[in-house]
């Protein structure tokens, strides 16, 4: 009988068909472009792992790896902890069509103990692990994706029925800081719609009724509250720091000035508004590294007459219509965020309820609008007429 056991069989095939380098080697082969792979699982990455390296574990890297290395004749290189799980890693990548693929002999062990250059990355706890994990099955987001949604700061304006579901998804996504801006309380008329409020909190701020909402919900997060009026005094104070204003209120006076201060601060502004049974949703960000996209001003470049632009609490709003568009602003802040998809830049999205229908319409930048054409000097902010019964208040 043969004294080898199957598995050193195993291994020695692996050997004789897949290169097997050291580590100083596979530092100057990354130098001059070549691609790391850690396939150590996520506890093991936590203690250390070679700079720069992709940390895709080994057992998804068959469903990760197209992804991040799509130049199938590029260069591979595959860690592991001892240089025996990348040996396997390795031969799963050939199969793939990698025509190039070396395996790092005595893995990160041998790489750390001689004394080659280590980080530690950012990672996600084990709590953090649970709550994403849907997120993290996901090639699009991820742990690095997720850990960008944990450093990402979103304004919402307006704590009302579009404000609700924005603000409910964004903190179960892990939006790690939530600005809300109301100077509104709770009334028991909003509570057909404004998801976020409870009966109980009749009376009290709407600000801080939603940011007991979301900390219940995912205490993890920041909530920043503002109970103030937004206008051209506070409007540049309050949007700083924040990387996108997702849009929620309610009257053109405050869409005016929303936009006007995301085109001066170059912030994305995800909008959205309601009407009956109708609603709409954009991003005007007319600085899209992708293309040029209009602002709010290029498609409506001046407000309409009072007469003509009744409030919700004057024509009425159907009661789930504000869950339809504050998701689809929701979504719209996560890809941008993530930088992922095609956000809807220069395509405004309309959803009639009634024949439940939705129609895309194509929005081009005004080359001649005042705000955000090319070269244009800010003309400064307007206070227009408020052009609601209640001014400022979130649908």
């Amino acid at each position: 009988m043969s004294g080898v056991s199957g598995k050193d069989k195993r291994l020695a095939e692996l050997r004789a068909r897949i290169p097997e380098i050291e580590p100083t080697e596979a530092v100057a082969l990354q130098a001059r472009g070549a691609h790391l792979i850690d396939v150590r699982e996520a506890d093991e990455i936590a203690q250390g792992s070679p700079p720069g390296a992709l940390r895709l574990g080994r057992g998804f890297l068959e469903l990760r790896v197209e992804d991040a290395v799509k130049d199938k004749d590029a260069t591979v290189l595959v860690t592991c902890a001892g240089g025996v799980r990348s040996l396997f890693a390795a031969e799963a990548l050939t199969q793939l069509g990698y025509t190039d693929v070396r395996s790092i002999k005595g893995g990160f062990n041998k790489w750390k103990n001689g004394g080659l250059p280590v980080e530690v990355p950012r990672s996600l706890t084990a709590e953090q692990r649970e709550r994403y994990g849907r997120h993290l099955l996901m090639p699009e987001v991820g742990e690095k994706g997720q850990l960008r949604l944990l450093d990402s700061k979103v304004l919402l304006v307006g704590a009302g029925g579009l404000g609700s579901p924005v603000a409910l998804y964004l903190a179960a996504a892990g939006v790690g800081t939530i600005g809300l801006i109301d100077f509104d309380v709770v009334d028991r008329s909003n509570l057909q719609r404004q998801i976020v409020h409870t009966d109980e909190r009749v009376g009290t701020p709407k600000v801080e009724s939603a940011r007991k909402t979301l900390l219940a919900l995912n205490p993890s997060i920041k909530v920043n509250i503002h109970e103030t009026r937004l206008d051209s005094s506070n409007v540049e104070e309050i949007f700083a720091g924040y990387e996108v204003v997702v849009d929620g209120s309610d009257n053109f006076a405050t869409r005016y000035l929303v936009n006007d201060a995301c085109v001066k601060l170059r912030v994305p502004n995800v909008h959205g508004s309601i009407f009956r049974f109708e609603g709409q949703v954009s991003v005007f960000w007319p600085n899209y590294p992708k293309r040029r996209g209009p602002c709010y001003r290029c498609v409506y470049p001046e407000p309409p007459p009072p007469e003509l632009a009744p409030s919700c609490a004057e024509a009425g709003v159907l009661g789930v219509l504000p869950g339809v568009v504050g998701l689809l602003e929701a979504v719209e802040t996560v890809k941008v965020l993530l930088g992922i998809g095609d956000p809807l830049v220069g395509r405004l999205v309309h959803y009639d309820a009634l024949p439940a229908r939705f129609t895309e319409l194509s929005l081009d930048p005004d080359p001649d609008c005042k705000y955000c054409r090319e070269g244009a000097v800010f003309p400064g902010f307007v206070d227009y007429e408020t052009f609601c019964t209640n001014p400022g208040v979130a649908p």
